[in-house]
C-alpha cells in the first residue's frame, strides 16, 4: 500500500483523546513526541470543528516534558523574556529569530554530539568539556548579538540606542555588521569542523 506523502492527520476529540488516522489507532501525547523526534509530519486537527490546534497541541508535549522529566530545555530568565514580547511591537519578529536559531543548531547538533563525545572519551573528567561548552556558550553569544542588530534594523531606538547623528552612521553599516557576523559564524564553523576531523 501506497504512504500518503502529506502529513498525518490527528483527531482530537472532545473528551481528548487523540485518534491517528494513519494507523486507525488512540494516541497519547508521548506518543506524538516520539513521532516528532522521529520526524513525522503531523497535523492535529479538533474532531468536532476541524479546526488546526497542532500549535496548542505541541505546547502542551513541551509543558509535559518540562514537567516530567526534570530535564528542562527552557531556563526561567527565558520564559521570562519570551512572555514579555508578548504584546510587543516586536513580536512579529521573534517567531522568525527562533525559527532561525532552532534550524542553526538542529544543522550543528551532530557536530556538537561529536564534540561533546570525543571528549568525554578522551577524558571522562570535566576540565575536557570545556571546549565543547565554550563553543556552544559562543553560537549563543552570537545568536543574541545577530538578534539585537536584527531588533535594531526595525526600531533605532530599540535597546536604549538615541537617535543622534552618530546612530546614522551605525545604521549605514548595519549591512557591514551583518556580513562581519555571518564571516564569524562561518569561522566557529571552522573552527568545529577543524575539532572535529
Amino acid at each position: 500500500m501506497a504512504k500518503n506523502s502529506g502529513p498525518i492527520t490527528i483527531k482530537k476529540y472532545a473528551n481528548r483523546r487523540l485518534y491517528n488516522t494513519g494507523t486507525s489507532t488512540y494516541v497519547t501525547l508521548d506518543d506524538l513526541a516520539v513521532m516528532v523526534k522521529k520526524g513525522d509530519d503531523f497535523v492535529v486537527l479538533d474532531a468536532k470543528s476541524g479546526d488546526d490546534i497542532t500549535h496548542s497541541v505541541l505546547t502542551q508535549i513541551i509543558f509535559e516534558q518540562e514537567s516530567k522529566t526534570g530535564n528542562t530545555l527552557l531556563p526561567v530568565s527565558f520564559l521570562r523574556q519570551l512572555i514579555a514580547f508578548y504584546g510587543d511591537q516586536l513580536q512579529m519578529v521573534v517567531p522568525s529569530y527562533l525559527e532561525h536559531s532552532m534550524a542553526a543548531l538542529t544543522e550543528q547538533q551532530e557536530q556538537m554530539r561529536a564534540q561533546l563525545t570525543k571528549a568525554a572519551g578522551d577524558n571522562p573528567m570535566a576540565r575536557n568539556m570545556q571546549l565543547p561548552m565554550q563553543l556552544v556558550e559562543d553560537q549563543v553569544r552570537r545568536n543574541t548579538e545577530m538578534f539585537q542588530k536584527a531588533m535594531q534594523m526595525f526600531s533605532p531606538f530599540t535597546l536604549g540606542h538615541s537617535a543622534d547623528p552618530g546612530e546614522t552612521q551605525k545604521k549605514a553599516d548595519t549591512s557591514k555588521d551583518i556580513g562581519d557576523l555571518k564571516a564569524e559564524l562561518k569561522n566557529l564553523q571552522d573552527k568545529i569542523n577543524a575539532i572535529d576531523s
